[in-house]
């Protein structure tokens, strides 16, 4: 075993990046098939405990690694580092944040189906108002029924959308027709994770389109 630092004794350093452990992981089968989304901190403890490994794509080759390999390549390249890695401290040395892990002994598939809460429709709309179509934080967007309640609307993918306070306000009980407001686009249910497509959007995550790009399933990421 390696003198790697259990999880909760790793902390990021000043030249890493804020929050390098609660980056995201993509989490692979014993076959390579991507099943579920996990964070730096649990995929490191994963590795601590030889219950998984590190997969790495080098030149369109896949390479795995052990906790002790995975340490020896952090050593070699954290001279020539770039600005989609990122990295954590352990106890004495540096390690790079992995971005995909294997799991040694797991063969169960990825789990089927797409939640239906309000993380997913702001992530699919992406923190647009579907009115007024400014961005915001999403402590400031409401979810808004596109045919009210009151007149038999259903709470589906198909009927919510992201709305600014101001323009669920000003909508009302009303349809959109109604109180002359245009929608961005029409609601539909995603065919995948929409927060699985905002991780493919970002260069950090580039990895994982080697596995799920053309895939089909369909994870809650937490």
């Amino acid at each position: 075993m390696s003198g790697f630092a259990p999880a909760a004794q790793i902390s990021a350093p000043a030249t890493s990046v804020p929050g390098a452990l609660g980056l995201s992981v993509l989490v692979l089968n014993r076959s390579f098939v991507a099943v579920h989304i996990t964070n730096v901190r649990r995929a490191i403890t994963l590795l601590f405990r030889e219950l998984a490994e590190v997969v790495h794509i080098e030149e369109g080759q896949y390479a795995a690694y052990s906790l002790d390999t995975w340490r020896e390549l952090s050593a070699l390249q954290a001279s020539f580092r770039t600005p989609d890695q990122d990295w954590v401290q352990a106890v004495g040395y540096e390690l790079q944040a992995p971005r995909v892990i294997r799991l040694i002994s797991c063969d169960r598939g990825p789990r089927q189906g797409l939640r239906f809460n309000r993380r997913n429709v702001f992530a699919r709309d992406g923190n647009l108002c579907q009115y007024c179509g400014k961005h915001f934080p999403t402590s400031e967007l409401s979810l808004d029924h596109v045919v009210p309640r009151s007149r038999g609307g259903n709470t589906s993918w198909e009927n919510i959308v992201c709305a600014c306070v101001a323009c669920n306000v000003r909508k009302g009980g009303r349809t959109p027709q109604e109180a002359r407001m245009q929608m961005i686009r029409l609601p539909v249910k995603p065919k995948r994770s929409p927060l699985l497509s905002v991780k493919l959007g970002n260069p950090k995550y580039q990895s994982w389109k080697s596995f799920v790009d053309t895939a089909y399933w369909l994870v809650d990421l937490r």
